[in-house]
């Protein structure tokens, strides 16, 4: 089973535009695992623009389901996770001042920083996934690293797949293949949408789990938070 986490930095986002606390971003957490959602991500960044440190360390002990903190690994991030203890840390290539991620791992260059930052989690028991292209090589220097997944980068994927969905996922077909002969857990995410997620599922139905946030809010302005969760649940039954 494909797992659905649901990443509520979005909703952050629109609750810090005016201060308070509306929407409750601990609340539309829950509301999102009642409405079948198995599991929450959250990327908090250093200026805490839209999920603070606070926010974290609210939710960890709220959830009943898988918690996902995404990030890059500055000292403060490590703190952060290792208080925290999720189930699963994905680490990411962003700058603290990057809009949103736009690209994996360089997991050959970036070798000895990863290899040393996925020892400290695994040590603390923290499942470790890195956020990577999907190149093959970047998957087996990634295996290296002793992480136990990758998370694909899909914006290339969703860009493309209006115009020809075959051509779109070729890459990440491929790249799904070497993960799972690498013996590596598979994830997905960015930009995956009602549009294009059933068919990403369809080719590639070994992944472990898509982390969806962007798009499913935009969506839920229209089709409300419920039936929206339950739409995105539906693509991953293909």
């Amino acid at each position: 089973m494909t797992r659905l986490s649901v990443n509520i930095n979005k909703i952050a986002t629109l609750r810090n535009a005016r201060g308070g606390n509306n929407p409750n971003v601990l609340q539309v957490a829950l509301d999102c695992e009642r409405f079948g959602a198995q599991g929450i991500t959250v990327h908090p960044r250093p200026d805490e623009r839209h999920i603070k440190y606070k926010d974290v360390l609210d939710l960890k002990p709220a959830l009943h389901t898988e918690f996902n903190i995404e990030g890059y690994p500055v000292q403060s991030f490590l703190d952060l996770v290792t208080e925290v203890k999720p189930a699963q840390v994905t680490l990411v290539p962003d700058a603290p001042d990057q809009l949103t991620s736009n690209h994996g791992w360089d997991t050959k260059t970036y070798m000895p920083l990863l290899r040393h930052i996925v020892e400290v989690f695994k040590n603390h028991g923290i499942r470790t996934s890195l956020f990577v292209d999907p190149i093959p090589e970047m998957i087996d220097y990634a295996a290296e690293t002793d992480c136990d997944r990758v998370e694909l980068y899909t914006a290339p994927y969703a860009e493309m797949y209006p115009q020809n969905p075959e051509q779109a996922i070729a890459p990440y077909v491929s790249s799904a293949e070497e993960a799972r002969k690498m013996g590596l857990g598979l994830n997905a995410g960015h930009d995956l949408s009602l549009e294009n997620l059933a068919y990403f599922h369809h080719v590639i139905p070994w992944l472990d789990e898509v982390s969806i946030g962007h798009a499913l809010v935009c969506d839920a302005l229209y089709l409300g938070l419920e039936t929206t969760v339950k739409s995105y649940l539906k693509c991953l039954q293909s």
